[in-house]
């Protein structure tokens, strides 16, 4: 079923095309959400289901004329501020590796989360407003302009936050690259 015609059931009232909808969406939301939240796991989830709360209630809102995706996503990111906000507690990744290590959980994922370790930690480095859209960009592959829909700024903002965060990220692997070989 297409993006749009599921929409519109979803509008009808048929709940079979939600759940298509959710399937379609969940796992590139949660891989934001949870770069988003620091790989605070819970958080992530949290946000996510909120999110999908809040699509379902405000469907009937939303403007067929525009690109579902972004709607969504400034929706998922609103979701991760305002549980970011309330909580206002961010891990670092060492305190999440332990965390994750013992409880048991995400065993395999640790090995996969290892070999990105310095990138996701310098990303998660990065202010809140360059993190955001470089994950957006580069792990979602959202064009500039739909970035820029999604969290209602200038597409020169935009432009200047991911241009701005790359040279942080350049910086930051960089020096993380000759500590370690100089460690």
């Amino acid at each position: 079923m297409k993006e749009k015609e599921m929409i519109q059931q979803i509008k009808n009232g048929d709940v079979r095309a939600f759940r298509e909808l959710y399937d379609l969406y969940f796992d590139y939301a949660i891989r934001v959400a949870t770069i988003i939240m620091n790989h605070q796991r819970s958080n992530a989830t949290d946000a996510v289901q909120e999110t999908f709360i809040r699509v379902y209630q405000n469907i009937q809102s939303y403007d067929t004329s525009r690109p579902f995706k972004a709607w969504f996503y400034r929706i998922l990111i609103n979701e991760c501020n305002r549980i970011l906000k309330r909580d206002g507690k961010i891990l670092s990744v060492g305190e999440i590796m332990v965390e994750t290590k013992n409880d048991g959980q995400m065993g395999e994922d640790i090995s996969r989360f290892t070999e990105y370790e310095s990138l996701y930690s310098a990303i998660e480095s990065l202010e809140q407003h360059h993190r955001i859209p470089i994950v957006l960009k580069y792990l979602n592959g959202f064009k500039e302009k739909e970035i820029a829909e999604i969290l209602n700024e200038n597409i020169n903002t935009i432009k200047s936050r991911l241009y701005k965060g790359k040279q942080k990220l350049k910086r930051l692997l960089q020096t993380e690259k000759g500590g370690s070989q100089n460690g």
